[in-house]
């Protein structure tokens, strides 16, 4: 397929997405990446819908310069953009995390690195914790994802995350998994600093979405143990309801049945 009809390229429609061309015109350097909006509906408390396919905007160095002017004089949190004499701006994104598991933390890396032995711990992350990075225009997702994770002291191979983009549009929240090679803080600039305009959540991949070969043995067997626990868990939960109910059942029938 062909993006621009003065354009000599053609590409296969399933191969779009892992070819990455950078072009010229008049003047301006285009990324010739699409964007891969997909719909996510295991999150039903966002009331997600499939977001249609947007144009991306390329700009030039001067129009990049009056967005960041824009956008700074808009915060409100101090959390401004600055454009190097190169071209290269940064700044500052928050990222939501939405994990539904526990994530692997190395207790080593807290110790220093004079441990002894690397030890690792499974937790679940507190619900609605956002995270603050501050990352430049050319940082793609794919690093904002690998930071994320340093930060964290997280384990977890890189591969089972995704980063998404939400937005609010005619009273709809529509959210879209954002491709590899995005780049987050342009994404920001052109939004806005309002998180209503754009926020970004990091969430695991879909079960099917994960490509299980690119994981170690250790780390698949370290999902098996986490698997093992939380179906013993959610046993362990069940018994104690239904037990605590047949309690209730039986202390009424010794009511009922008492002789009086």
């Amino acid at each position: 397929m062909r993006g621009d009809p003065d354009c000599r390229y053609t590409c296969h429609a399933h191969c779009r997405d892992l070819v990455h061309l950078g072009c010229r015109r008049n003047g301006k350097l285009m990324d010739c990446l699409a964007p891969h909006d997909t719909l996510d509906s295991s999150y039903s408390s966002s009331q997600d819908v499939q977001k249609e396919r947007e144009p991306h905007v390329y700009l030039s160095k001067e129009e990049v310069k009056e967005k960041i002017q824009s956008y700074n004089s808009s915060v409100t949190d101090k959390l401004k953009m600055t454009l190097n004499a190169n071209g290269i701006y940064t700044g500052f994104i928050k990222v939501q995390m939405e994990l539904c598991r526990p994530i692997t933390v190395q207790s080593s890396q807290r110790q220093g690195r004079c441990a002894p032995s690397s030890q690792e711990t499974a937790f679940y992350l507190p619900e609605g914790c956002v995270n603050t990075l501050h990352i430049s225009s050319t940082n793609t997702v794919r690093e904002v994802i690998e930071a994320l994770l340093k930060k964290f002291f997280v384990a977890d191979n890189p591969a089972k995350f995704a980063l998404y983009k939400r937005c609010h549009k005619e009273d709809q929240v529509y959210t879209c998994k954002l491709s590899d090679r995005e780049h987050p803080l342009y994404l920001r600039l052109v939004a806005g600093p309002k998180t209503e305009m754009l926020s970004f959540v990091l969430r695991e991949h879909e079960t099917g979405e994960v490509m299980w070969e690119a994981f170690s043995i250790p780390e698949l067997q370290n999902f098996l143990r986490i698997l093992d626990k939380e179906e013993s868990d959610q046993l362990q939960l069940l018994k104690s309801r239904y037990a605590a109910y047949r309690g209730k059942l039986e202390e009424a029938l010794r009511g009922v049945l008492k002789p009086g």
